[in-house]
């Protein structure tokens, strides 16, 4: 089988275990019907997301001019706090980020490598925990807008992390935490004008993920330095492909990323 396209995020359907599928122009790949085949992979150009042309990908998939000027990587969406739609103040294009910033967002925990405080659209649940690797994640509040949850998640974080190690969570390096518990200890330190948001019920959310071995040393694949790598996948979990060989693959990393796959037994 061979596949040629360019690569953006993996799509996924919260499924038991986690299913994931790299879609193309004019093609797909159900990733999961890969394990235990050998693939091999060629980085043939770029082609940045937004115009298409062959540019040097700078960073989510898009090239240097194209990342500074888009809404949708304006920095609002790395840090909510700074979100200013609901002030009706625009970075780039209010329109845009008035579709994006005033709907409603969760403030959850999830546990991946450890707990971590994080911020997510509502429709991107169970997406956005399935992108971090996480095995359990509970929502803690849901704010209407993302400038809300934004500053919830900067005042919580200052008690619990906002990053995953993806070592860690790579090589299965977990831990089962008691997100309720601790839930309700920050619950205190939700800040005054989103503290009516919280979600006084809810639950835990469980995922598990395709993997057959989990890597124990990890070789990161940059398709920069090494522009044709051959492996056997061994699994899928957050936005990574695990090579038998302990090499792992991120994939979201490498969007705009123009690349043939082989697959073979």
């Amino acid at each position: 089988m061979h596949y040629q396209g360019v690569l953006t995020k993996m799509k996924t359907e919260f499924q038991e275990p986690v299913h994931y599928y790299l879609l193309f122009e004019s093609d797909f790949i159900h990733v999961n019907q890969l394990l235990d085949k050998h693939i091999h992979i060629e980085f043939l150009r770029y082609q940045c997301l937004a115009c298409g042309k062959n540019k040097k990908i700078y960073r989510q998939g898009y090239c240097y001019d194209d990342f500074f000027k888009l809404p949708q990587t304006a920095d609002w969406v790395i840090r909510p706090e700074l979100s200013t739609a609901h002030l009706d103040q625009e970075h780039r294009d209010l329109a845009y980020e008035k579709s994006v910033q005033l709907k409603p967002h969760v403030v959850y925990l999830a546990n991946s490598s450890n707990i971590k405080v994080g911020v997510t659209r509502k429709t991107q649940v169970p997406t956005r925990w399935i992108d971090q690797g996480a095995h359990e994640a509970i929502e803690i509040l849901e704010a209407p807008n993302r400038f809300l949850a934004g500053i919830t998640e900067v005042a919580l974080k200052a008690f619990v992390a906002d990053k995953t190690n993806w070592r860690k969570m790579l090589r299965n390096d977990i831990e089962d935490e008691d997100l309720f518990a601790q839930r309700e200890k920050l619950k205190g330190y939700i800040p005054k004008e989103a503290q009516d948001y919280f979600i006084s019920s809810t639950q835990e959310t469980h995922i598990k993920f395709p993997v057959l071995r989990y890597p124990t040393k990890l070789k990161s694949l940059n398709l920069e330095k090494t522009p044709s790598f051959d492996g056997v996948l061994k699994g899928i979990k957050g936005q990574y492909l695990i090579f038998e060989d302990d090499t792992v693959f991120n994939v979201r990393n490498s969007e705009g990323y123009v690349v043939s796959i082989k697959v073979s037994t």
